[in-house]
């Protein structure tokens, strides 16, 4: 069985794995003690005796935890006035028989912070220790904690068969913060680092059919935090799914299924590698890949071995798309020598090819632009402990509101959001877990010199294995196109050696990192031109002319834009504009969701909570609610802007028809409903619906029968709508849900004509009086005074009324928030009315020969 302490790829074992020790906190290149090497997420079933029997046992549930100051130089023994044990016997805490019944009892999975067993913090860019200590990496602060847990349990179903038998079990870690020391029945376990991948242990030595006893020791910090310096809240603990698995006699350990798509032939092309555990006891594996309807496309046995290998062409292979989520199930079924099944894995997969031509980001031959957010796994309650109909809340919205695309900002997700990306259709980029922006800059965005990892070696195996470890899980997803480094982390060898290891591992995915835009020197690390919040301007210039390292010739994608904290998103369409130049490959609103957890306050009544609330400190304050959804998952405002203008199909009514604009890549509009409808005043006059079928890439204008009007005596508002419905149900979305519209309003006139509701011009006669101190105009019941000593309007009368008392003041001031103060964050009042420093260039009034108006000219 390889496990990382054989750590192959970067010489020989750094630690012995028979003795912990807390030394390891503070060494970064010691992240995985014992732990298996990291493999496909692919399912498995037990057959023959176990047949139905799910492999997996969940440990989820109620835990005993204790939290306390991290001892110096040795394990917690979980009480408070505990001896001093040296670092290789195993604590306490670790023995069966301990009495635990002084411990909290919380549910697995949780943080500490969400429990109310620790306060939460957040911070941005500062790591969390700033200022109140100044520990020089990889050194951790003196106040550091350490939960102990402690978990009861009998071996159950599959795994108990297992015991009984001698197979092999596992104990998986699907997600813990920030470093873990496993023991299992009083016997060291293992160790692991990164939060965010699994960490799976064999246990098969110590686990037992009954009275089990699972303790873990899990820091608040280690080396491991200088890698994980995200823009979130500094949450700690079990917070994703712990579990049990039994292996059969042989089993399918990694399964890796390269699904190509040509374009020219519309062929399927199927590499599959998979990597068997105990394959003497296997004789044979069966070999299937079935359709979406379930039906068996392709069908092959082969002698089962250590490695297996297959090809295989599927012609008229359905591809995969956002647009066209169709999946196919391949699965391999081990049969020993009587014939008995023994294990059937099985893993989706969608056919479908990544390129970049010419500087041109392509999915299955077509230009592929992302209409994306930056989403970070969040609850208001729970945390980053996310459930399934979280996620599948976050999906739904996702497609009603036409976002094509997610960043898995910084760390790789649960593995049941890819399957459901895989699902329902949405392009990924996959991003390591890294993050180490606090390292290398200082306040006012100015790096320092300095950088984590940098060119230092020492972090190298830890960078790469986190690599490792996300693709290795994630890389059969169709929903993953891109592969991320990581965050704000600079440039640097180390992270040149990521992206020549993450091309090795997968050369059928680009590679994607921002940081370079630090140190050009570095520009090879990503296959994009990469860059957060730069200005539509900016961005022309470099599609239209490049910049003084040359022409560009890699796509462009702003991963992180708009920045959708407080009263944002307004100007979106000069983003979305740039879709016009090809090299543009779109973006990823900052961010999807707000980090705002629920408090209870001193009344008794619950609030959404930003930075320092909890007394933390430092803190980045109102900095964590950045989303387009409130953090209890209502829609903000600003999705309804997102919506309108992510929709790929645009239309633009003209009075007796629509012009449809189709810019999906490969689905036509034959699944939408088109309701046109006539409205007066907003109230709808007339309705009826329409289907046309407009291809992908296509714009075509179709005829509607919008009725004339009736003129009457006064004025009324126009306005011709066409809506695009879904013609029938989705799984994200019921018949009939509206994705965009378009309409084209005007004022019907008593004379029966209709104008456009912004046209300025104005038919109307007025008598014109330049005197002079002042200019003014009347018409009918009306007058304006403009005064040439005040600049402006001094008067307007309307039926005897005066509307006006002093000249208006042009203010563009609205209550300031830290979005618009910027960095250092302070207000800077001279700019907050804006009428009171603007100086007036122009000012003239004249009488013109024909449509007698008067004009006040004051460009701004």
């Amino acid at each position: 069985m390889n496990t990382t302490d054989d750590l192959q790829e970067n010489g020989a074992p750094i630690v012995s794995p028979a003795m912990p020790t807390t030394a390891w906190l503070t060494d970064p290149r010691v992240y995985a003690v014992h732990r298996l090497a990291a493999h496909s997420d692919h399912a498995c079933r037990l057959m023959g005796a176990d047949a139905g029997v799910d492999p997996a046992q969940s440990l989820d549930g109620e835990w005993r935890v204790r939290i306390e100051t991290a001892p110096d130089g040795r394990f917690p023994d979980g009480t408070c006035d505990g001896p001093d044990w040296i670092s290789d016997v195993s604590p306490l805490f670790a023995a069966p028989g301990f009495d635990d019944s002084s411990f909290t009892s919380v549910q697995v999975p949780s943080h500490w912070e969400t429990t109310g067993l620790h306060a939460p913090q957040y911070v941005n860019v500062q790591y969390p220790w700033d200022g109140h200590e100044d520990p020089e990496a990889p050194g951790v602060p003196e106040n550091n904690h350490v939960a102990v847990y402690r978990r009861r349990f009998h071996a159950e179903g599959a795994v108990a068969a297992a015991v009984r038998e001698g197979r092999t079990v596992t104990l998986t870690f699907q997600g813990a913060a920030t470093a873990i020391y496993v023991w299992l029945n009083g016997a060291f376990i293992g160790y692991a680092e990164d939060s965010f991948t699994p960490s799976e242990f064999d246990v098969t030595d110590v686990i037992r059919s009954d009275d089990n006893v699972l303790a873990v020791a899990c820091y608040e910090y280690s080396s491991a935090s200088w890698l994980e310096d995200q823009d979130f809240w500094r949450l700690h603990g079990l917070f994703r799914s712990v579990e049990l698995n039994a292996r059969p006699a042989a089993h399918v350990v990694d399964l890796h299924a390269d699904a190509d798509w040509d374009p020219a032939t519309r062929q399927g092309s199927l590499s599959l590698d998979a990597l068997i555990d105990d394959a003497a006891n296997a004789a044979t594996a069966d070999l299937a890949l079935r359709d979406k309807n379930g039906a068996t496309v392709w069908h092959t046995a082969a002698e089962a071995a250590g490695t297996l290998h297959a090809e295989v062409k599927i012609d008229d292979a359905s591809p995969w798309s956002a647009e066209r989520p169709d999946l196919y199930e391949l699965s391999v079924t081990l049969i020993d020598g009587d014939g008995k099944v023994l294990e059937n894995a099985h893993t989706h997969v969608g056919f479908r090819r990544v390129t970049i031509e010419d500087g041109i980001l392509k999915l299955n031959g077509k230009r592929l632009v992302f209409r994306g957010v930056d989403r970070h796994e969040f609850d208001h309650r729970r945390g980053r402990a996310i459930t399934e109909e979280d996620m599948l809340w976050d999906i739904r919205f996702m497609k009603r509101h036409n976002i094509n695309a997610v960043r898995t900002s910084h760390y790789p997700n649960q593995s049941r959001w890819y399957e459901l990306c895989d699902e329902y259709g949405i392009y990924l980029i996959d991003e390591t877990n890294l993050e180490t922006h606090g390292s290398w800059n200082s306040p006012g965005d100015i790096p320092v010199g300095t950088s984590i990892p940098g060119d230092d070696e020492t972090w190298l195996g830890a960078c790469i294995d986190r690599l490792t470890s996300m693709i290795m899980r994630d890389r059969n997803h169709a929903s993953v196109l891109v592969w991320s480094l990581g965050n704000e982390s600079y440039a640097g060898e180390v992270l040149k050696a990521m992206s020549k290891h993450a091309h090795g591992l997968d050369p059928s995915r680009p590679v994607h990192y921002e940081g370079v835009n630090w140190n050009h020197r570095y520009d090879g690390i990503s296959d994009f031109e990469s860059r957060m919040y730069a200005k539509p301007a900016e961005i022309r210039e470099w599609l239209e002319h490049g910049d003084d390292r040359g022409k560009p010739n890699k796509p462009f994608v702003s991963c992180e834009y708009m920045h959708a904290m407080g009263n944002s998103c307004g100007g979106l369409s000069e983003f979305i504009d740039l879709e016009a130049y090809e090299r543009y490959a779109g973006g990823f609103i900052w961010d999807y969701i707000d980090q705002g957890l629920e408090q209870r306050v001193p009344d008794g009544s619950r609030r959404l909570s930003i930075g320092g609330d909890w007394g933390d400190r430092p803190t980045d304050y109102e900095f964590v609610g950045n989303g387009i959804v409130f953090a209890d998952r209502t829609p903000s405002p600003k999705a309804q802007e997102v919506k309108q203008l992510y929709s790929p199909i645009k239309l633009t009514p003209d009075g007796h028809g629509v012009t449809i604009e189709n810019r999906n890549l490969f689905a036509g509009t034959d699944g939408y409903v088109f309701a046109a409808r006539l409205l007066a005043d907003g109230r709808e006059i007339w309705h009826a619906d329409y289907r046309f079928d407009v291809a992908a890439g296509d714009t075509v204008r179709h005829d509607i029968g919008f009725p004339d009007i009736d003129a009457d005596s006064g004025a009324h508002e126009i306005t011709y709508e066409v809506d695009l419905l879904l013609a029938e149900a989705a799984a994200w979305a019921p018949a009939g849900y509206e994705l965009a519209f378009g309409q084209l309003t005007g004022t019907l006139n008593p004379d029966g004509r209709i104008g456009e509701t912004d046209d300025e011009d104005d038919n109307g006669h007025a008598t014109i009086t330049l005197g002079r101190w002042n200019a003014g105009i009347r018409r009918d019941d009306e007058e304006i005074l403009l005064s040439r000593t005040q600049g402006g309007i001094v008067s307007w009368t309307s039926s005897g009324r005066e509307m006006v008392i002093r000249r208006p003041e042009l203010v563009t001031f609205r209550p300031p928030d830290r979005q618009r103060q910027g960095q250092p964050f302070r207000i800077r009042p001279g700019r907050m009315v804006r009428g009171r420093t603007l100086r007036r260039r122009d000012r003239h009034a004249h009488q013109p020969d024909q449509r007698r108006r008067t004009r006040r000219r004051i460009p701004v």
